[in-house]
């Protein structure tokens, strides 16, 4: 198979998955292969499987909603929140130190300029 025609697949079930999650229908391999080929693309149910266990239990809304939040990467040593939210008594979640933004210098800061 080429690269091509693979990406076509994987965005043929990753489409599937989400007409599914619209229509608020459970997400499971033979609906993904169903609807992949109702549009005449064969999906190997095996990536139609995995596709379906990667998104078992989760809002896929939700996950598109929050594409550019950020929130989805723990800070530096993340381990220890949930320990604490669990009833880790005198744990502290660590600290997040945030860091100026340094101002970048230009031509004019530095007496001169492109076209002196």
């Amino acid at each position: 198979m080429t690269d091509v025609f693979q990406a076509n697949v994987d965005l043929a079930a990753t489409y599937a998955a989400l007409i599914l999650a619209d229509d608020g229908i459970e997400i499971t391999s033979d609906k993904i292969v169903t609807l992949t080929s109702a549009a005449k693309i064969e999906v190997e149910p095996i990536w139609a499987t995995l596709l379906a266990k990667a998104l078992a239990g989760k809002n896929v809304k939700d996950l598109l909603s929050n594409v550019g939040s950020g929130g989805g990467a723990p800070a530096v040593g993340g381990g220890a929140a949930p320990a604490a939210a669990a009833g880790g008594a005198g744990v502290e979640a660590p600290k997040v130190e945030e860091k100026e933004e340094e101002k970048e210098e230009s031509d004019e800061d530095m007496g001169f300029g492109l076209f002196d």
